[in-house]
């Protein structure tokens, strides 16, 4: 996670900074991994605001949706 992809994310209704212990969440900070779905992740690159992702924990299906040629763009080893 970055600060900036949390803030966003803040600002589309989906708080997953602050705890929520009914979830028993501890909340997330930058440099945490979280799983996103592939349409918030895609809503957020259009954005420009996509955080990096570990394309070897990517599911095969995110392809479907995404080309890999961007995914690498965006690949957390490269950075």
């Amino acid at each position: 996670m970055t600060k900036g992809f949390l803030s966003y994310t803040l600002a589309q209704g989906n708080n997953l900074i602050d705890p929520n212990p009914m979830f028993d969440f501890d909340g997330l900070k930058p440099g945490d991994h979280w799983c996103l779905c592939v349409f918030r992740w895609e809503q957020a690159r259009n954005d420009c605001m996509a955080p990096p992702v570990i394309l070897e924990s990517t599911h095969v299906s995110t392809l479907q949706m995404i080309p890999l040629e961007i995914l690498k763009c965006y690949d957390s080893s490269t950075s």
